[in-house]
């Protein structure tokens, strides 16, 4: 950051201002340290410590605050789904949140979920209940934490292949499309035989 963008923390919450600022550095593709974030927020070196004891902890406060943007992101201008086809949406949605939000979704996902940090288990909680919760909607008499363990992997395998680039498409529409046709399609497949 060049310093006439640079912004100096003077008072007020110093845990989300240094979350705030690790989210921007990540997001612009810098590797940060606590020591780095420190320096870009405008803190001591030993300010953070307060909050993170070392880089682990702040990469899972991160990875939280990943998954209540994910959750936000999949439960905003829709309700619940009524439908296979509705429930394909949310898939889609967490697909193109990998899309726009690339180096969160590989923090959130790329490490060993830390079980100690009850901010983030709760957090990874909140998205594994609306996930169960709509797919009971759907599929009522099934089991709901089977089938979201299923439907998690699908679209969570076609997020990673997109982001590596093993699948493309021209245009965000066309990667919401096969997103939809394939979750529909896995969902929807009958037994032959």
């Amino acid at each position: 950051m060049t310093a006439t963008t640079k912004t100096s923390y003077h008072h007020g919450d110093l845990r989300a201002a240094l979350l705030s600022t690790a989210m921007t550095m990540l997001e612009r593709g810098e590797p940060f340290s606590i020591r780095a974030v420190a320096r870009e927020a405008g803190v001591s070196p030993t300010a953070p410590y307060r909050h993170f004891p070392d880089r682990e902890a702040l990469e899972s406060a991160l990875a939280a605050r990943g998954l209540r943007d994910l959750k936000a992101d999949l439960s905003r201008d829709r309700a619940l789904p009524n439908t296979i086809d509705e429930l394909a949406d949310l898939g889609v949605g967490y697909v193109e949140f990998a899309l726009r939000r690339p180096a969160l979704f590989r923090l959130m996902f790329g490490n060993e979920c830390d079980h100690a940090s009850e901010e983030r288990v709760q957090a990874a909680a909140a998205v594994h209940e609306l996930l169960a919760e709509a797919i009971t909607r759907v599929f009522p008499h099934s089991d709901p934490l089977d089938l979201a363990l299923g439907g998690w992997g699908l679209v969570h395998g076609l997020a990673y292949l997109y982001l590596d680039r093993k699948l493309t498409g021209p245009s965000i529409e066309d990667v919401a499309a096969q997103v939809r046709s394939s979750f529909i399609a896995v969902l929807t497949a009958q037994r032959s035989g």
